[in-house]
């Protein structure tokens, strides 16, 4: 049986750009792409925190350390420059794969620097203040 895992995530990232009048993508600064594991051209889901839209679209490379995140096309009416995003992808994989699979998440500040990774969530108080 396959099942469908989180694979990657950049977590609250800082919208840069809007571009209606563009095709229609998520331009990702490369080198975070990298970080995360995420392909060009890749589906992503993202969720904007500052405003709860969820939509599907697919990552695009943009300039290495750019810090850009470009929400184009028909999604740019789903974020505005300085929303708050997570932009997630996902895997299927066999259950036997997923037993030791691990996420790449990384984690931003309010200027798309990273601030640390992980490859697991922290759900608990305890666990979050250990991790601080």
């Amino acid at each position: 049986m396959q099942v469908t895992l989180l694979k990657s995530k950049l977590h609250r990232v800082t919208t840069t750009h809007a571009e209606l009048d563009y095709e229609g993508s998520c331009a990702i600064d490369g080198y975070l792409l990298e970080v995360a594991g995420i392909r060009e051209y890749e589906q992503i889901q993202i969720y904007n925190v500052t405003n709860g839209e969820r939509f599907t679209t697919y990552a695009i490379k943009a300039e290495n350390y750019s810090g850009i995140i470009s929400v184009n096309g028909a999604a740019a009416h789903k974020a505005n420059p300085k929303d708050l995003l997570i932009i997630a992808t996902y895997a299927s994989m066999e259950e036997a794969e997923a037993d030791n699979f691990k996420p790449k998440m990384v984690y931003f500040d309010e200027n798309n620097n990273i601030t640390h990774t992980r490859n697991t969530i922290l759900t608990q108080a305890s666990d979050i203040s250990k991790a601080s």
